[in-house]
């Protein structure tokens, strides 16, 4: 299982996932929104959503696991 964590403190913008869709590597996964920013959360590898721990609106501190790809 990879845990695909948060790179910063920040709000949930968006989820583009759910639990059971398969990804590739490179895929948006989230969007995360800091400071006016959007930053953009990416799969590191290839496989399946096992998990979706956010919400759209749920706030972030940096090392909190927002998906899990088995």
């Amino acid at each position: 299982m990879t845990e695909v964590r948060a790179e910063i403190a920040a709000n949930v913008w968006k989820v583009n996932v759910e639990v059971g869709q398969a990804v590739a590597a490179g895929d948006t996964l989230a969007v995360l929104e800091s400071m006016k920013m959007e930053i953009p959360v990416e799969a590191p590898v290839t496989g399946t959503v096992a998990e979706v721990r956010v919400t759209p609106e749920q706030h972030v501190v940096e090392g909190d696991v927002l998906v899990v790809i088995g």
